[in-house]
């Protein structure tokens, strides 16, 4: 699938504003500010269903009171998403959703300059990274991670009431501990699949022969769902003197490891940028194996980030893929 047009309305800092793509590489240019960024957004909504950077309120134009977004693919099949302020629809074949259905959403490789940042990053941005990209390998993966995260913050929001019971943790502690056990073993199972290309890809950026791993941290594995609840009720008294929740999946960690060592103090910076190049190009042949479609390929401003080898090698395995980008300046492929 191709997309041929985007088209936006009261979204971010654009009152109105309409791209026609071309089914190759499109390139938006603008200074910073401008939000070039913002057509990116609307098109992740469009295919993946969500914002990859904030909620709907924070989307609309300022003083406007909707926003609407339309993209039309090649086959003429066209997608809307509007927010009047309260409620967010999709339509669809004049047909009104609240969620972008499974058959209408669209695998994207996604590349902002944080990116290339995450092999220092925290925590918390590895886990955004991965959950982002797994919820689009798997819908199973993208429940289970809802259903989890909002279960987190019932179970938080007790821990912070005057008087919390451990009795009244029960329920979320067995739910917790069904969702963490699933939520592991998906992310287990995901990180081994990016590991089996990793090292290979890597070695056609760089041409040597380091090696490259990505690993995954959690102080829930090789737990039983019975063991991972009988933790949960043994941080109760940790629990509420912090008022968090102290044990489960949503302490994760991914590192990547530059022979055998941690890649953050390891390798250098141009190490660095090609062990995010050949990350990139495993998320597109790992969505392309799954779901069955070549993604669309958003590049944020990344190409002043890259030298010219770099650049030339992002070109090259993107070539069978449309790409959208942005740029503050002209680039010549």
């Amino acid at each position: 699938m191709i997309i041929k047009t985007i088209h936006l309305t009261n979204f971010r800092n654009h009152e109105t504003y309409h791209l026609d793509c071309e089914p190759d590489t499109t390139l938006i240019l603008g200074s910073n500010g401008s939000g070039k960024t913002s057509v990116l957004e609307a098109i992740y909504i469009l295919t993946c269903g969500k914002s990859f950077r904030a909620t709907d309120p924070d989307i609309m134009k300022r003083d406007a009171d909707f926003y609407r977004i339309e993209l039309v693919w090649d086959s003429g099949e066209k997608i809307v998403a509007t927010y009047d302020g309260n409620i967010k629809n999709f339509i669809i074949l004049d047909k009104k959703v609240r969620r972008l259905p499974k058959k209408n959403r669209y695998p994207v490789v996604f590349f902002e300059p944080r990116d290339l940042n995450l092999v220092s990053g925290s925590p918390s941005r590895h886990r955004e990274y991965f959950d982002r990209f797994f919820s689009q390998l798997s819908d199973e993966y993208s429940t289970i991670l809802s259903k989890y995260e909002k279960a987190l913050k019932q179970r938080n929001e007790l821990l912070k009431t005057d008087f919390p019971d451990k009795s009244s943790l029960f329920s979320w502690n067995l739910l917790l501990a069904r969702l963490g056990s699933n939520l592991q073993k998906l992310r287990a199972e995901f990180t081994n699949e990016i590991n089996e290309t990793l090292n290979e890809i890597y070695y056609s950026i760089a041409e040597n022969k380091d090696q490259i791993e990505l690993k995954y941290f959690s102080e829930t594995s090789n737990l039983s769902e019975n063991q991972y609840f009988n933790e949960l009720e043994q941080s109760f008294e940790r629990d509420i003197r912090l008022g968090h929740t102290t044990f489960g999946v949503h302490r994760d960690n991914f590192e990547f490891i530059f022979n055998h060592c941690p890649a953050d103090g390891s390798a250098s910076r141009g190490e660095t940028r090609s062990i995010i190049l050949a990350l990139k190009f495993v998320e597109a042949k790992t969505l392309f194996k799954k779901l069955g479609k070549k993604p669309i390929v958003l590049l944020d401003d990344v190409f002043s980030e890259l030298d010219e080898s770099r650049r030339k090698c992002l070109i090259k395995n993107f070539k069978d893929h449309q790409v959208i980008i942005t740029s503050v300046e002209n680039i010549n492929n």
